[in-house]
């Protein structure tokens, strides 16, 4: 079927999430085994400097458990992204990367933002949000999957929770996610899919089980049917029977 051309796996499926990570990584380890202080480059607020963050913070991390909590739900969503919408999987991650940005620019605290957990914010959101709206059942699978594992982060968009972690940048990243699904264009996947008896050439007498049909819906002997039964017919049947020495038999009886 036509679905397969869009739920298809290829190597880009897990060689960019795996690529991302291994970057995010790479800075993170020459950062902090070279002292070179890069956090300073994160988004700093309303500050023509703290603009260069937008494109720098999803690739800085604070410390070993900053970055190895944002890991894995970074990997599985972008897998999940390209798997399933591969046509606007570049698309969500570029701009994603972006707006969230320059919404956490635009709210953020006088505090430096760092972390990949904005666009983690927008992967869920964007996911969640546009598996519904679909309304095909795979794509709402997801999001309900989605949702059941990283649902909890919710709380982590409200400014009391926690004043160490950049709410602001949770919360650009669930609007930017929100709105991606709202104006960002899928394949509609539902018409994509057509059975065969959907199809305007489809004649049911070339279909095997319609076959066997007549036009009021009765159940008819097809000329295959006919012929292994005219070939079954003629076998005889043959009856064994073994009889004991001392059990009495009537043979006026038929058994």
């Amino acid at each position: 079927m036509d679905e397969l051309n869009h739920f298809k796996f290829s190597p880009s499926t897990w060689i960019i999430p795996t690529g991302f990570l291994v970057f995010i990584w790479m800075i993170f380890y020459l950062d902090n085994s070279f002292h070179l202080h890069l956090s300073v480059h994160g988004i700093y607020p309303r500050t023509f400097s703290g603009l260069q963050g937008i494109f720098f913070s999803p690739f800085l991390h604070g410390n070993l458990s900053h970055i190895a909590n944002n890991s894995l739900p970074l990997f599985i969503l972008t897998l999940a992204l390209i798997y399933f919408y591969r046509a606007v999987s570049l698309k969500v991650l570029f701009y994603g990367i972006i707006i969230s940005g320059l919404l956490t620019w635009i709210i953020g605290r006088p505090n430096i933002h760092i972390g990949a957990s904005g666009l983690i914010y927008v992967l869920v959101s964007f996911i969640f949000f546009k598996g519904l709206l679909t309304k095909y059942y795979r794509l709402m699978a997801l999001s309900f999957a989605v949702i059941l594992l990283y649902g909890g982060m919710i709380w982590y968009v409200f400014p009391d929770v926690d004043s160490t972690i950049s709410w602001e940048g949770h919360l650009a990243g669930l609007i930017t996610g929100v709105s991606f699904a709202l104006f960002i264009k899928t394949p509609d996947y539902k018409k994509e899919i057509r059975y065969d008896w959907e199809k305007t050439d489809f004649n049911p007498q070339d279909d095997p089980f319609m076959k066997r049909f007549d036009e009021n819906g009765n159940f008819v002997n097809t000329p295959e049917d006919k012929e292994i039964s005219d070939e079954i017919a003629p076998l005889p049947i043959q009856y064994i029977y073994e009889f004991k020495e001392d059990f009495e038999v009537d043979k006026e009886k038929n058994y």
